[in-house]
């Protein structure tokens, strides 16, 4: 072999060389972020029911077993909460849901955190919190996982609803 073929197996070799990396780069890279989609596929779903159930219990504690003829009979903002005993999953009402967290660990691909907020909001305004009592409350669910995002921006899956008191005679 003489100097130009030596060259151009060289170059050829080269090209070959980049390429692989190139292709590894970007399998790698789509390896990324299909994992980063499951895992926030999997976080909306545990949101979601967070917000389920919450959505099935009663409007407030007054309105539990009667119905509520009027705002001054609801729990006080700043009493948003479970009454002394109760823990989840027994809980009966939507705001027992404000201030819950749990770590979820029994799932086989990662972890995950969830933090619940419950407060009064008015109907015109839903995004903002207001310290008196009304027919409707939030809450906002917040799902963590040092699985989702990259190692420098960690993301945070946040859902929100709104829970109105409706009662028809």
């Amino acid at each position: 072999m003489n100097t130009g073929q030596s060259l151009l197996t060289i170059g050829a070799m080269l090209i070959l060389s980049v390429t692989v990396l190139r292709v590894n780069n970007n399998i790698l890279s789509t390896n990324s972020i299909l994992m980063d989609s499951k895992f926030g596929v999997l976080a909306v779903s545990l949101g979601t029911s967070i917000v389920e159930e919450a959505n099935k219990k009663a409007f407030d504690l007054a309105g539990s077993e009667d119905a509520i003829a009027s705002v001054d009979l609801l729990t006080a903002p700043g009493s948003l909460g479970p009454a002394f005993g109760e823990f989840y999953p027994d809980f009966n009402d939507f705001d027992d849901f404000n201030g819950f967290q749990d770590t979820i660990t029994n799932l086989p691909s990662a972890e995950f955190r969830i933090s619940c907020k419950v407060y009064y909001i008015e109907p015109n305004n839903p995004d903002v919190k207001v310290n008196y009592r009304t027919w409707h409350k939030k809450i906002d669910v917040a799902i963590t996982s040092p699985n989702i995002g990259s190692n420098e921006r960690r993301d945070t899956v946040k859902l929100s609803s709104v829970f109105s008191y409706w009662y028809f005679r």
